[in-house]
């Protein structure tokens, strides 16, 4: 097409994290439809290879990525099926809802297990491959906590901060070697987890599943919840070659949910 922006992934290889469905998924397809050769995965290997099954070009490797060697099991399958790894994102859900002033030492080490370490082995596991070509892509799929913490979910706050903390400064010191590394936040993105929550509000107020959403959506300046191909776009964007100059950042994607610069 004339004019199309031409994002220069065709032929790289990714990991795309807890991409069984919801935002992970949709960021899988958007890759694989831009010729990248993604690795699919998710705790169930059936349903991995099912959902890679269904992309152009695709691998479905199950993995349970907090389980103790996860990551470095699930590093392992993606190199034997793929090679080394141009493109990394990172996925996966957040500890139990709670308030911060219930914190415990447990819980701490649980969002750290869950939200930082598994996801630095795996950046160590393929930044060196990365620096060797001169070109890598690292992606979080995060959430607009890390800049506006939400509610209730203290631990997740803290974890997903922490991470946020972590990319920042690796992307200042691997940013000349043509790596770049940066976080997607998501809004009100229409997946099964936005329905699960919208669920769950009208339990808790006593309205109709119809009601909590309507109320959800009227807090959005978008006036809607957003697709996961919208997102699913944005993260293959900043994955892109055309995207080699956005390093360090925090990108929302969120309809303009968050009242904040």
């Amino acid at each position: 097409m004339e004019g199309a922006v031409q994002l220069g992934l065709a032929g790289k290889t990714a990991l795309v994290c807890a991409s069984t469905s919801g935002l992970g998924r949709a960021t899988a397809r958007a890759l694989a439809e831009e010729g990248v050769t993604v690795v699919v995965t998710g705790r169930s290997g059936d349903r991995a290879k099912e959902v890679a099954g269904e992309l152009p070009n695709a691998i479905g490797v199950g993995c349970d990525l907090v389980a103790d060697g996860g990551a470095e099991q699930l590093l392992t399958a993606a190199r034997e099926a793929v090679g080394d790894l141009d493109i990394l994102v990172l996925n996966g859900p957040g500890p139990a809802p709670g308030p911060a002033r219930a914190i415990d030492t447990a819980g701490i080490e649980q969002a750290i297990a869950t939200l930082v370490t598994p996801q630095q082995i795996l950046v160590q596991g393929v930044l060196p491959a990365m620096l060797d070509k001169g070109w890598g892509r690292i992606l979080s799929i995060s959430s607009t906590s890390v800049q506006a913490p939400l509610p209730n979910l203290s631990l997740s706050n803290l974890g997903r901060a922490a991470l946020a903390g972590y990319l920042k400064t690796l992307a200042a010191e691997v940013a000349a070697q043509g790596v770049t590394v940066n976080s997607l936040l998501p809004g009100r993105i229409a997946t099964p987890r936005a329905r699960q929550v919208d669920e769950a509000t009208a339990r808790r107020t006593g309205q109709s599943l119809s009601e909590a959403e309507a109320a959800s959506k009227a807090a959005i300046p978008a006036g809607r919840y957003g697709e996961p191909d919208e997102f699913g776009a944005v993260a293959a964007f900043l994955c892109s070659t055309r995207a080699a100059y956005i390093t360090g950042t925090a990108v929302r994607c969120d309809g303009g949910l968050v009242p904040t610069l």
